[in-house]
């Protein structure tokens, strides 16, 4: 269970740097610029330790889709970016793409 753990850790720590970045005005704003700098490195640094034990093309699928769905959320809510009913299908099927890679696959064994 560790490394999902350690998977959390680094989708987390990429969405709030990824956030921040857009505060960071084009890493012109030093506090945001740390946040993005701080958080990048977190995320790749755990997801580095998740790669022992959770295959690369799974690590990454969820890692990358879960993150594009907490930062769309994320950029609606702080940024106020509006989410057309397309936005909201594709991001269900992100979400339901992560699922069947997980619950259906067998490409998550090593």
């Amino acid at each position: 269970m560790k490394p999902w753990l350690l998977l959390a850790l680094a989708i987390v720590s990429e969405v709030i740097a990824t956030t921040a970045l857009k505060a960071s005005d084009g890493l012109t704003r030093w506090q945001p610029s740390l946040v993005v700098v701080v958080g990048y490195g977190v995320s790749f640094y755990c997801l580095s330790l998740v790669l022992r034990h959770i295959p690369v093309g799974i690590t990454y699928a969820v890692w990358s889709g879960l993150g594009i769905v907490l930062i769309t959320l994320a950029a609606a809510v702080l940024y106020g970016q509006r989410i057309d009913l397309a936005g909201w299908v594709g991001i269900g099927l992100i979400v339901a793409g992560v699922l069947v890679l997980n619950l259906v696959s067998r490409a998550t064994s090593h």
